[in-house]
């Protein structure tokens, strides 16, 4: 009887994994090798070393026979680590081989090649390829081709092919579940199989189930900026990390993981996604916030949170203030005045000494304005630094031969004066010089903390500098345009002056502050940094970015985020991408829309982009699932146990579910109400607490970026949810959902859902 297609590629599967398995012994047996040759070097540097300190030479001998023993282990250090990130890689292999094959025809070959696809490259020998990584040339062909005529780039130019069959696995534990041949990228039915599972606290690596436009994106290596907008759940996240696999496998060598930042919306979408690169054998890059970064930056200051920043208010005049701080018209007023302080209107601060001036601000800004008129604002303040420490070493010189010094180094202690006198020999010539160096050596101590404030430039005023440029801002733009006048403006920079001697700063000003602050020391930016993601881009501002790409001059920036999901900057982030023009080379610029959401049953995804007026274009999945629920009751104490029955449910169907409210004041109450019916749930109050398994309530502005089996969304009523630029909050709750939409509401629904058909829910009137 003739074997069958699963039986013959199970055949091989089998021979792979035992030679995966041998690979792995031979692994493990040079880990334990070099494991024994580094305690055998460390024995023989303890039985054999001799510390010489006798002579100059004896010294050397000994330095340089400690600093061979360092290397010696370093490399010893180097080959088990290699061998233990192989033996990592063998080990996911062992467990799933590959999970596709190509059949090629190139044109100058006899006959096809067969090229099956995997998470890591293995070869059975020099050319004996048993699976190709799937970020290897040849493999995009999988990804990006259908039958027949067919095309992949190659670092020697385009190579052109005839793919003659694409076949993809199912696999478990190295045994074959399902194969089937496909046309497609990847299959309706393999990506139905991989949607279908139950949501994790971790995110999975996808290269398994890549379409054909994520593609597109992991595999651009031309673009200086790419531009993804993606509808919720359309995997733009998911690519993107698979991008930096991508890109730390095409530039081995030349880049690494430390020269890749990512900035995520919160710390917790950061622990969510960290398993991924890990998973594909790859370190993770550099990941925070935004906050963090600037928040690193100010030590002193504390910047706005998140929680802050979204139960700030954001109406009538402060929403034309933020307006005008958040454009790109800001950034280049700063940039304008900026060259106005090199020749007027720097603030300094005096420079105190045991409570006294020291060196007074007036004489600070003589001396930063006596420079050349085309000194730059950074070389002035170098020379200024310069001609400070200069004075204070004048001033050394004449405050030694004071008779006040002079008594105070001959009341000193034996010690005290053996501390003066350090390593310096005691050979002086007679004892009026002693006295002097003595001297100069005191004064040199106690005026350390006027040099150090100096190095430090503390005699800069920020603070002040920042308060100056808003003061004289509507000198350079006219504020009216903002729908402002001057005396409201100045209202606000009043507000912000109350907040700077409370050591606060909100997230509007921060980044103003700190581009000022780079622009006057002449602070350049990180050149070593060569790629930077910004995920959630409809959450930043044209200000930001513009100052993000100042800070990272030599990065290619990927950016990518759903216009419809603007919690913070509202309807200002659909102009974002005219802005970004400016920016960045036209010419250099690619931008991808993904617009099939694959995270949500088409059910949930058909009801939620209805909850959009004018939102960008959202297509369903073809995946079956119910209808989403909207139940409104009378009590809040009745809405608790609708919530109860609802998890009861969702429980028993073995999906985890994630309770989202708009504050974290309503998840405390809700953990509080549930606790006393002893429900249990975890509170996501911080972004800096991680997911756990079971029952989360989470307030809506940290939800960002995640995913759940099913979500409750939280007292969805009209006292709650009424104002129009709402909308992307709501539609950002409910796209969070992958198989379980229900809906909760005392009293009257938002009218938000006003514009939804009826037709794709289920209402449960309980009034």
């Amino acid at each position: 009887m003739a074997e069958t297609i699963k039986q013959q590629e199970q055949k091989r599967m089998d021979m792979v994994v035992s030679k995966i398995k041998e690979a792995e012994a031979k692994a493990q047996k040079k880990i334990k090798q070099v494991k024994k040759d580094t305690a055998a070097i460390q024995a023989d540097f303890k039985n054999n070393v001799r510390i010489k300190t006798s002579s100059y030479s004896g010294m050397m001998e000994t330095a340089l026979t400690v600093r061979q023993q360092q290397q010696q282990l370093a490399e010893r250090e180097n080959n088990r680590q290699q061998a233990q990130n192989r033996l990592d890689i063998l080990q996911r292999l062992e467990k799933k081989p590959y999970f596709a094959r190509i059949d090629l025809q190139e044109a100058d070959e006899a006959k096809p090649e067969k090229i099956y696809i995997g998470l890591a490259t293995f070869s059975d020998g020099p050319n004996d390829f048993l699976v190709y990584d799937w970020r290897a040339p040849i493999s995009s062909v999988y990804y990006d081709g259908k039958l027949g005529a067919a095309q992949y780039e190659t670092p020697v130019g385009v190579r052109k092919v005839d793919l003659l069959l694409k076949r993809q696995f199912m696999v478990e534990d190295g045994r074959i579940l399902t194969v089937f041949d496909t046309d497609e990228t990847v299959g309706d039915q393999m990506l139905l199989e991989v949607l279908d599972e139950a949501s994790d606290v971790k995110m999975k690596s996808i290269v398994t189930t890549i379409q054909k436009e994520q593609n597109q994106i992991i595999r651009d290596t031309k673009s200086d900026l790419l531009f993804v907008q993606g509808a919720a759940g359309s995997g733009k996240t998911s690519a993107v990390l698979q991008r930096v696999a991508y890109l730390l496998y095409r530039y081995r060598g030349k880049i690494t993981s430390g020269q890749i930042i990512l900035f995520s919306p919160n710390q917790l979408f950061n622990d969510y996604i960290d398993q991924v690169l890990p998973e594909l054998g790859e370190h993770n890059m550099v990941q925070m916030t935004y906050y963090q970064y600037t928040q690193r930056r100010l030590p002193k200051i504390k910047v706005e949170t998140l929680k802050e920043r979204f139960e700030e208010d954001n109406q009538g005049s402060a929403k034309q203030v933020k307006t005008l701080k958040d454009s790109l018209k800001f950034f280049q007023a700063m940039t304008v005045y900026s060259h106005y302080l090199e020749t007027n209107g720097m603030r300094f601060k005096n420079i105190m000494h045991n409570g006294e001036i020291f060196f007074s601000k007036q004489e600070i800004k003589a001396i930063y304005y006596s420079f050349n008129k085309n000194y730059y604002l950074g070389i002035r303040l170098e020379a200024t630094q310069e001609e400070l420490l200069k004075r204070l070493s004048s001033k050394i010189g004449h405050l030694a031969r004071t008779d006040e010094v002079q008594k105070a180094v001959q009341d000193l202690t034996p010690q005290e004066l053996n501390e003066l006198y350090g390593d310096h020999p005691r050979n002086f010539t007679n004892g009026d010089k002693e006295l002097l160096f003595l001297c100069k050596q005191y004064v040199l101590r106690d005026l350390e903390k006027v040099a150090k404030k100096i190095r430090k430039k503390r005699f800069l005023n920020p603070n002040a500098q920042y308060i100056h440029f808003l003061r004289h801002l509507p000198e350079l733009i006219a504020v009216e345009k903002y729908g402002l006048t001057e005396d409201v403006w100045q209202d606000n920079v009043a507000s912000v002056v109350e907040a700077l001697k409370k050591g606060k700063m909100s997230m509007t000003d921060v980044t103003g502050y700190l581009y000022l602050y780079d622009l006057i020391t002449g602070q350049s930016g990180d050149t070593k940094m060569r790629h930077v993601f910004i995920d959630e881009i409809q959450d930043y501002t044209a200000f930001q970015l513009a100052y993000l790409k100042t800070k990272f001059p030599k990065a290619h920036f990927t950016m990518l985020g759903d216009l419809n999901q603007a919690i913070f900057t509202k309807e200002n982030s659909h102009s974002l991408l005219n802005e970004l023009e400016s920016l960045f080379d036209r010419q250099k610029t690619k931008v991808i829309q993904l617009t099939k959401s694959y995270r949500s049953t088409k059910q949930i995804t058909d009801f939620t982009k209805e909850v959009l007026l004018n939102g960008e274009k959202v297509t369903a999945f073809n995946r079956k699932g119910a209808l989403p629920t909207i139940t409104l009751d009378q009590s809040q104490e009745n809405l608790v146990a609708d919530v109860i029955k609802q998890l009861a449910e969702n429980d028993q169907q073995k999906m985890t579910t994630a309770i989202i409210a708009k504050s974290l004041k309503e998840c405390v109450d809700l953990f509080e109400a549930l606790k006393q019916k002893n429900i249990k749930t975890t509170v996501i109050r911080t972004e800096n607490q991680r997911l756990v398994p079971g029952t989360i309530i989470v307030p809506a502005y940290l939800a960002k970026g995640l995913e759940f089996d099913a979500v409750i969304m939280w007292n969805a009523n009209a006292e709650n949810y009424h104002e129009e630029d709402e909308r992307q909050l709501v539609y950002t709750i409910c796209s969070r959902a992958m198989h379980k939409l229900d809906i909760l509401a005392q009293g009257e629904l938002s009218p938000l859902f006003d514009h939804v058909s009826p037709e794709l829910y289920q209402l449960i009137d309980r009034r």
